[in-house]
This record gives structure tokens, sequence and C-alpha cells, in this order.
């Protein structure tokens, strides 16, 4: 299978970067779905790189878009079997694209919305190196009964989610929330009213904010 790749941006500052935000699509989506959200986190975070990579499966639901892993089963077996086939392949890109970047893979945040969130999470807590940070929008926990064996690090995490999501209930963060808070995860949420599945200007917000405190406890805030 072709290794993943996508849009990037960045970093603002016009050198070269500090840290690599990589910013996961969700089902049916492609990269070109969250890049976008790079120029508003890049005032926040301007030594940053951002990319945003397609994921590795042609959409099953239609002619366009991209998948990480089937949703035809929704069962948690079929998705924690799909999460851990996409899993190396993400964790190949972080590899690469830090090494061409000449940076430590601990200056790594991943971002993810929907499926995208779903691979942040399972991908980023088993990493051998701990990331930054995880944020995850719209998302679920995929494999908590694992995470007492497989979890490698203890990242913090940000979770926000629509409370009138009609896609992911936002149930499925309060018990990610829950699972995580139980590992010790610190874990920071935020819950939108009246939002549906999508990223309003308090989840922008509340990313940037996230982003650029990470950041510079590892030395490359703004």
């Amino acid at each position: 299978m072709a290794a993943l790749d996508g849009p990037r941006w960045g970093p603002q500052s016009g050198g070269a970067p500090k840290l690599i935000v990589f910013l996961l699509h969700g089902y049916g989506a492609d990269g070109n779905d969250l890049i976008d959200l790079a120029p508003h986190w890049g005032r926040a975070l301007p030594e940053a790189l951002f990319i945003a990579p397609h994921a590795p499966h042609p959409c099953e639901a239609g002619p366009y878009g991209r998948q990480w892993f089937s949703l035809a089963d929704r069962r948690p077996a079929p998705m924690l079997a799909g999460a851990q086939s996409a899993r190396p392949l993400l964790d190949a890109l972080i590899a690469r694209e830090c090494a061409a970047a000449g940076l430590p893979e601990s200056a790594v945040m991943l971002m993810g919305f929907s499926q995208g969130a779903m691979m942040a999470l399972f991908t980023g807590l088993r990493r051998r190196t701990a990331p930054a940070g995880l944020l995850a929008y719209s998302g679920r926990l995929i494999g908590e009964e694992l995470l007492a064996t497989e979890m490698a690090h203890r990242p913090e995490v940000l979770l926000v989610h629509g409370e009138a999501d009609e896609v992911v209930p936002v149930q499925a963060s309060h018990t990610a929330e829950a699972a995580l808070q139980a590992q010790g995860v610190p874990v920071e949420s935020l819950w939108c009213p009246r939002l549906g599945h999508g990223i309003d200007d308090a989840g922008l917000t509340a990313g940037a904010l996230f982003l650029q405190r990470n950041a510079a406890r590892i030395g490359a805030g703004a």
C-alpha cells in the first residue's frame, strides 16, 4: 500500500518547523477537508508545519473521499481491527516526516475529526514516543478495553464534541473522557451546545490554546 501523503501548510514563520501537527480527516473526506484549519492555528503556532494526509483507502460509501477503515460493520471488533490495520501507516508517516524535518518524534501533535479523531486517539496513545498532545473532535475511543495493557504514554488530550451531533453522539466523547481519566490521562473537554457534526469557533479557539500550550511545553511555542 502506498505511503500516506497529503496537503501541507507552514510554518507561518517561514523558517524550519519546530513542531508538526497532523490533521486527520473524517470518513468520506480527504486531507483537503482539514488543511484550511492550518492558517487559523498557524497564528498561534507560527513555527509549526501542518500536514493533512489522505486516508489510505477509497471511501466505500461513494465515488469520492477516503476512509481510514471500513464502517460497513460498526460493531466494536471490526472497528478495532480497522484502526489496528491503519495505525502502522500513520506511524510510518509520522516517522518519515519527523526525519525529513530533523525533529524528534516527540515534537508531534495529532488532531482528528470524526473517524480521524478515532485514529488520533488510537495511534497517539500507543506510540513508542509520546506525542506532545492529542486533539479529538467529534470522535470516539476505540479499543478502550485494551488501554491498560497497550497504552504507552499519557499525553494531554483535548476532546471537543457538539451536543447536537447527529453522526457520532456526544455520549461517545463523554465515554472516552471517563475511560481516559480512569487510566490517568490528562483530559480537557469542551461540549458545544447546539453544534452538530462539525467544528465551530469555540472548538477552533480551544484547539489553538491547547496547541499553543503544549507546544510551549516542548519548546516549540510562539
